[in-house]
């Protein structure tokens, strides 16, 4: 292995930007390719248009251009092989392969997996027939009640219903109308958990885990947690509300027994695998998985790390995990997104944004690019969460400051953002 290396990063998000700047603070970093990328990106890597689920392209840019190691950062190609089809051509990669990667696209899948390993989680149905989903809601007569597609749906995949009618509702768009395709056959049906939520990552090589640093998402559109639900406003970190106590019980009850799970089921889970848990009145519960880093979680979590990102990547691939110290800087991170109007629906494309810098930066803050594009020297929005603008603090109000701050800095026509990022329960 070479002592530089050359990394192809596949996406095109806030996340993977994230990600790009933490690798290139490595001495081992050579050089930084991204694929799609996007308009921030492209000031600190080299992008290449292939699309992020194009297996056969991107393994084909890999071996020309000899690259050392590619870190795949979305879910889509996680759970349609891309790693796989790396490894296949004798390509080193960061991320779980097709198997390990189900835990995230079938809710199905995570949901019978901790009741077969007794690991907590909210009490649960499944169900591939809307009229008996229904006949089940209307029978239980519970409410609120979570109903959730099976597969991957942007994040959006999760219905909060308030009334049997709503949830009636949510079983039809789901699975009749199929508002997110055949994410929807099958559905589960599940209790509505209450207490703060904590937002874990962990970093595995399928027989150890080291968790990372915590993290508190806020997925409501508007302030006050009202509104839609979107793939992420804002976050900050650590999460106030996990304290010593807690993630330990969360590595004996929840973090371990997964990835023994995993492992006794033939598919170990290799990479970043993101514990989504809420803190119940009967201790901690896991509401979701994700197979990777999650965002907007990762722009707070990576400005914390101390340890070389690219040693831990190849000490996972390498199942050496045990021999690094995974080290994280004290302090306080927060990060606010700026959306487009309109998110999570409708929005337009294509506007300007004034107040970066040349290299899409602003004073104070670290600023990552998720739905931008570069047209000439001018940054335009190209989705709809723009930017994702994190600062760090030796306090949270320290870091929240300074973000809120550098938000005050940028502007685009229609930019919305939560003025409450960290203040909520």
């Amino acid at each position: 292995m070479a002592i530089t290396m050359k990394i192809l990063m596949i996406g095109s998000g806030g996340r993977e930007h994230a990600l790009i700047k933490k690798l290139l603070e490595s001495d081992k970093c050579d050089k930084i390719y991204c694929a799609p990328g996007n308009g921030g990106i492209a000031k600190d890597a080299e992008v290449v248009s292939i699309g992020a689920m194009d297996k056969e392209n991107m393994v084909k840019f890999a071996k020309d251009n000899a690259i050392d190691l590619v870190f795949v950062a979305p879910d889509d190609p996680l759970a349609a092989g891309m790693v796989d089809a790396m490894e296949a051509e004798g390509i080193r990669a960061f991320g779980p392969n097709a198997d390990a990667a189900i835990i995230e696209a079938s809710k199905v899948f995570s949901k019978n997996l901790m009741k077969k390993y007794n690991i907590p989680t909210a009490k649960y149905e499944v169900f591939d027939d809307p009229q008996k989903a229904m006949e089940y809601v209307e029978k239980e007569n519970t409410v609120p009640v979570v109903v959730k597609a099976d597969g991957l749906a942007l994040g959006k995949g999760v219905i909060i219903a308030q009334t049997i009618d709503d949830a009636k509702a949510a079983i039809k768009s789901i699975m009749e109308d199929k508002q997110f395709g055949d994410s929807g056959n099958n559905i589960v049906i599940e209790e509505f958990l209450t207490g703060p939520e904590v937002s874990v990552l962990a970093f595995t090589d399928g027989k150890v885990v080291k968790p990372m640093v915590s993290s508190k998402d806020h997925k409501r559109a508007y302030d006050n947690d009202e509104g839609l639900n979107t793939g992420g406003m804002g976050t900050v970190s650590p999460n106030p509300y996990y304290t010593d106590e807690i993630a330990a019980e969360c590595y004996d009850t929840i973090f371990v027994p997964t990835i023994n799970a995993m492992a006794k089921e033939g598919r170990p889970f290799k990479g970043c695998l993101y514990f989504g848990l809420m803190i119940t009145p009967n201790g901690p519960k896991v509401i979701e998985y994700n197979a990777r880093f999650g965002d907007p979680e990762a722009q707070v979590v990576l400005p914390r790390l101390k340890t070389d990102l690219v040693d831990i990547c190849e000490a996972i691939i390498d199942e050496r995990l045990a021999d690094i110290d995974v080290e994280w800087y004290d302090g306080a991170t927060a990060c606010v997104v700026m959306a487009s109007g309109g998110y999570p629906l409708a929005y337009k494309k294509g506007i300007e944004i004034k107040g970066l810098d040349d290299k899409g930066g602003v004073n104070g803050a670290i600023v990552y690019h998720a739905g931008t594009k570069l047209e000439g020297d001018k940054f335009l929005t190209n989705g709809g969460r723009v930017l994702g603008v994190t600062a760090k603090g030796d306090t949270l109000d320290e870091a929240l400051e300074k973000a809120y701050d550098a938000v005050s800095k940028i502007s685009f026509e229609g930019a919305h953002f939560r003025k409450d990022i960290g203040r909520t329960k």
